[in-house]
C-alpha cells in the first residue's frame, strides 16, 4: 500500500469506487453522504494507516511465523494463534502524528467535545480480490467515548482482521492475509429507540416488487447477531401497501445505561408493541427503495430511528440474488408430523440427524450432511454450516446471520422457532422446509433440494424496476382455503374481499348443530379461529371480508350429522340460506361471531370485517344487525358490516338497507344474474341461458355501483364477471366502483386492466 495514500478520510471525501482504501462499509458510508441520503457523520481511518502500523512495527513476518503450520479444522490451534496475533496488534505502536490527527478529528466531530459518542466500526479491504466478502467477521463497538478509548478499539478493529473466522475464511479461500486490509469508520453514535435491517428485495423469494423491513427495539447490533427475533414487514413497491406486518414479543434491549452498553429489561406495556407505525414503515420502504435506484443494485441496509429521525449506517449489496434451484424431486413432508413453526430463511426442503450445538466452541460435534440446531449462528459458527445440510435457530429473522449466510450456501433454514433446541433431540430424523419454516419429525434421506448461487456482478435497470401498478379502485382477491392463505396474501392485492366460510366449515367436518348438540361448540369456535387468523394474519393490516356462512340445505346435508339437521328441498338455490338461516336459529351464527370475536380482540387483528350474504328484506338487515351488536361486534373505523347483493330486490330497494347502518356492499354477480334471467347456470338444460353481460344484469350492477356513491359507502363485487370480462372491469371503473375482487389467478390481469382503465378516464 502506497504511503502517499491518506490515512483519515471525511466520509464525503469518499464514493463506492473506494473500496480498496476504506473497505466497502467505508465506501457505502461515503457514497450516502454525498448522495445526501441521512448518514451520521463521520470520518474513516483508512487501510493504508493499518498497513503502516504493521509496517513501522515489522509485524508482518511475526504474523506470518503464527500462521505457519495451522490447521484451520482444529479449533483449539485456530483460537490460540488468533489469540497471539491480536495481541501483537493490540500492542502495537501508533505513530504520534496518526493518533493526533485521529483525535482532532475526532474531536471536530464533537464541535470540541472530548465527550462526544461514537460507533468504531471494522471495514475489511480486499484489493485484487472480488470474490471477498468479509461480512460479519471483524469487530464493531458501540458507544464509544474519550480519545484514549477511541485509540484502543481502533486497534481492536484492526485486530479483529484475524478472528478465528476470519483466518479461517481466508485460508480456506486461498487469499493472502496480507492483501486483506483494513479501514476504520468512526461515526457519530445514534441512540436509537429502534433500529433493524431493510432488504430491497424479498430476499427469500427473490421477489423484486416487494421490500422486506425487520425491527426491535434499542441498538441494532442484536438484530444482526440474530439475538432478538425482530417484528418483520414486508411492503409492496410503488403501491406502497404493507402485506405483512408481523410483531414479535421482545423483552429486553440493548441500550446505553451507566456509560455502558446494557441489556435491559422493556417495560411490559412495550414488550409486545409494534416497532414502527404504518407511516414509519411506508416511510423507510421508500427510502430503501431511492437507495436501490442510485446503487441500481438491490441492498441490504442497516438503519436507526431516533427521536423521530431514521438514519442509515450500512448499505451494502444483497449476496443472494438469483438463486435457482436444481431439478431434484422435492421431498414430501405429507405424512409427517409437525413439530415446529418459524421464520422461512433460505429456500429448499431436506431430511437429515439433527445436531444441538449449544454454542460455536461445539462446532467440531456436527458431521458432514447433519441438522444444525442452535439457539442462534454468529460468525464462528460459519465452518459448521458449510457442512450442515439445513439450520434451524431459536433466534433471528429473514435478516439474521444465519439466514444470510443459509442464502448464501444455498442450504434450508429456519429461524426464530423458539424452542428448536428444547423441542429437538440429538440425532432423530428431521425434515426442515426453508420455503414454509416448518421443521417435522421423520423424513427421507435423499440429496438435499441445493439451491445453487448465482454471481450477479451487474443487473439490467429494467430487471431491477418494480413491475407493480398503482390504482384507485383496490383489488381485492376471493379466497376460502387457509392454506393458501400465506402465498396469496404476498401479491399485489388491497385485501381480501371474499373470505367463503365453506371450505373452512367443510374441513371441520361435522354439522355445527350437532357439535352444539354435542356440546362441542368449543371445538367449531377453536377451528374456525384458526382459520380466519391465517387469513387475517397473512393479509393484515388490510382488510379481510368474511362472509358468513351461506350453505344452502343440500350442502349442509353433507357434513357428519347434516342430513338430521337439514330439511330436503327442491330447490335449495331459493330456500333456507343466508340471513334467513340465522334468524330462525341463530346459535350456529353465534359460532361464527364468536369465532370472529377471538381473532379480532384476543388475537388483535382488527382487519376482520363481516359480510351478510343473501338477505332478502330490509327487516332481515335489520335483525341480523342487531344480534351482531349484541356479541359485541359494533361497528367502528376497525370493524365493517357487509352486505351482499345478490338479489334484485337488493337493488331496487339498495337505499333502504343502506339507512339500516351498512359500511358497504359486495355484488354477488353469480346469484344475482341467476336471478335477474331467473336460470339456473348449474342446470345444463338451460345454462346456455346464463349471461351476465345481460342488460338487464349489467343495469342493475350500473345502478348498485352509483347508489353507493351518491350514500358515501364502500361498493365491491366479488363474482366471477370481472374474472372472465375485461370489459366488464373496464365499466365498473368507470361507473365508480370502490373495489373489485377476483380470484387468484386472475390478479396481475385485472390490475392491469384497472389501471389501463383508469388511464383512459383520466385522459378522457
Amino acid at each position: 500500500m502506497p504511503n502517499s495514500l491518506p490515512m483519515i478520510v471525511d466520509f464525503q471525501a469518499v464514493g463506492k469506487t473506494d473500496v480498496a482504501l476504506v473497505g466497502g462499509k467505508g465506501a457505502n458510508l461515503g457514497e450516502m453522504a454525498q448522495a445526501g441520503f441521512p448518514v451520521p457523520p463521520g470520518f474513516i481511518v483508512t487501510s493504508a494507516a493499518y498497513f503502516n502500523v504493521l509496517q513501522i512495527n515489522n509485524l508482518k513476518p511475526k504474523i506470518k511465523s503464527i500462521l505457519d503450520n495451522l490447521d484451520i479444522h482444529d479449533i483449539h490451534s485456530l483460537n490460540e494463534t488468533s489469540r497471539q496475533i491480536k495481541s501483537l496488534i493490540s500492542r502495537a505502536n501508533i505513530p504520534d502524528q496518526l493518533a493526533l490527527d485521529i483525535i482532532k478529528r475526532y474531536l471536530k466531530l464533537g464541535s470540541g467535545h472530548n465527550q462526544t459518542l461514537v460507533a468504531v466500526r471494522s471495514s475489511a479491504t480486499a484489493e485484487d480480490l472480488p470474490d471477498a466478502s468479509f461480512a460479519g467477521q471483524q469487530e464493531t463497538f458501540l458507544n464509544v467515548q474519550g480519545e484514549a478509548n477511541l485509540i484502543q478499539n481502533i486497534r481492536a478493529c484492526w485486530a479483529s482482521l484475524f478472528e478465528p473466522r476470519a483466518i479461517f475464511y481466508r485460508q480456506e479461500k486461498n487469499f493472502d492475509h496480507f492483501k486483506v486490509g483494513i479501514a476504520v469508520p468512526v461515526q457519530q453514535m445514534i441512540q436509537s429507540e429502534v433500529s433493524g435491517i431493510m432488504f430491497t428485495v424479498n430476499p427469500v423469494t427473490n421477489n423484486k416488487n416487494q421490500l422486506v423491513i425487520e425491527a426491535i427495539w434499542g441498538l441494532g447490533e442484536k438484530i444482526v447477531q440474530g439475538v432478538y427475533t425482530p417484528d418483520h414487514y414486508l411492503i409492496q413497491k410503488l403501491s406502497w401497501k404493507i402485506l405483512q406486518k408481523q410483531t414479535n414479543p421482545q423483552t429486553k434491549q440493548l441500550t446505553l445505561s451507566q456509560d455502558k452498553n446494557r441489556e435491559l429489561p422493556l417495560p411490559k406495556n412495550k414488550q409486545r408493541q409494534t416497532k414502527l407505525t404504518d407511516e414509519q414503515i411506508i416511510y423507510l420502504a421508500k427510502l430503501g427503495h431511492q437507495i436501490q435506484q442510485h446503487y441500481f443494485f438491490p441492498q441490504d441496509i442497516e438503519w436507526a430511528l431516533a427521536d423521530k429521525h431514521f438514519y442509515l449506517v450500512q448499505s451494502r449489496p444483497i449476496t443472494t440474488l438469483n438463486l435457482q434451484e436444481t431439478k431434484i424431486a422435492p421431498v414430501s413432508t405429507n405424512k409427517l408430523t409437525l413439530l415446529l413453526k418459524g421464520e422461512p430463511a433460505s429456500p429448499g426442503i431436506v431430511a437429515g440427524y439433527s445436531r444441538i450445538l449449544k454454542s460455536s466452541l461445539e462446532i467440531n460435534q456436527l458431521l458432514p450432511g447433519e441438522i444444525l440446531v442452535t439457539d442462534m449462528t454468529t460468525p464462528d459458527f460459519v465452518p459448521a454450516m458449510k457442512k450442515a445440510a439445513a439450520i434451524v435457530t431459536n433466534k433471528g429473522g429473514q435478516t439474521s446471520h444465519a439466514a444470510i449466510v443459509s442464502r448464501e450456501m444455498g442450504i434450508p433454514c429456519v429461524v426464530g422457532t423458539a424452542t428448536a433446541t428444547k423441542v429437538l433431540k440429538n440425532r432423530t430424523v428431521i425434515t426442515v422446509n426453508g420455503q414454509t419454516g416448518e421443521v417435522f419429525l421423520g423424513g427421507t434421506f435423499a440429496k438435499p433440494k441445493k439451491i445453487s448461487v448465482k454471481k450477479i456482478t451487474k443487473i439490467p435497470a429494467k430487471d431491477l424496476k418494480p413491475d407493480t401498478q398503482t390504482t384507485a379502485t383496490k383489488l381485492y382477491v376471493n379466497l376460502g382455503e387457509p392454506d393458501l392463505a400465506e402465498s396469496i396474501g404476498q401479491k399485489n392485492v388491497d385485501g381480501l374481499g371474499l373470505l367463503r366460510a365453506e371450505f373452512m366449515i367443510a374441513q371441520i367436518g361435522t354439522h355445527p348443530k350437532k357439535l352444539i348438540a354435542d356440546h362441542k361448540e368449543t371445538q367449531f369456535i377453536t377451528s374456525l379461529s384458526a382459520g380466519l387468523a391465517k387469513f387475517a394474519k397473512a393479509f393484515y393490516p388490510r382488510p379481510v371480508v368474511y362472509r358468513a356462512t351461506d350453505f344452502k340445505t343440500n350442502e349442509y346435508s353433507n357434513l357428519i350429522g347434516g342430513k338430521t339437521y337439514e330439511p330436503q328441498e327442491p330447490n335449495p338455490m331459493l330456500g333456507f340460506r343466508g340471513a334467513f338461516r340465522y334468524l330462525t336459529d341463530e346459535k350456529v351464527f353465534a359460532l361464527e361471531l364468536y369465532a370472529l370475536k377471538n381473532v379480532r380482540e384476543k388475537l388483535g387483528f382488527k382487519n376482520l370485517w363481516l359480510m351478510i350474504p343473501f338477505v332478502r328484506t330490509v327487516k332481515e338487515m335489520t335483525l341480523v344487525k342487531k344480534i351482531v351488536s349484541s356479541y359485541g361486534l359494533i361497528r367502528s373505523a376497525s370493524f365493517k358490516l357487509w352486505m351482499m347483493v345478490e338479489i334484485p330486490a337488493n337493488v331496487l330497494l339498495l337505499e333502504e338497507f343502506i339507512k339500516v347502518g351498512i359500511d358497504g356492499v359486495s355484488i354477488g354477480s353469480n346469484d344475482l344474474t341467476m336471478l335477474t334471467l331467473g336460470v339456473d347456470r348449474d342446470n345444463s338444460e338451460v345454462a346456455s341461458a346464463y349471461d351476465e353481460l345481460n342488460p338487464a344484469v349489467l343495469s342493475l350492477i350500473e345502478t348498485t355501483v352509483k347508489t353507493c356513491r351518491k350514500n358515501k359507502i364502500t361498493c365491491s363485487i366479488c363474482g366471477q364477471a370481472p374474472s372472465l370480462y375485461p370489459d366488464l372491469t373496464e365499466k365498473l371503473v368507470r361507473w365508480g366502483i370502490t373495489s373489485i375482487s377476483v380470484t387468484p389467478d386472475m390478479i396481475d390481469q385485472t390490475r392491469n386492466i384497472i389501471y389501463q382503465a383508469e388511464k383512459h378516464l383520466i385522459n378522457g
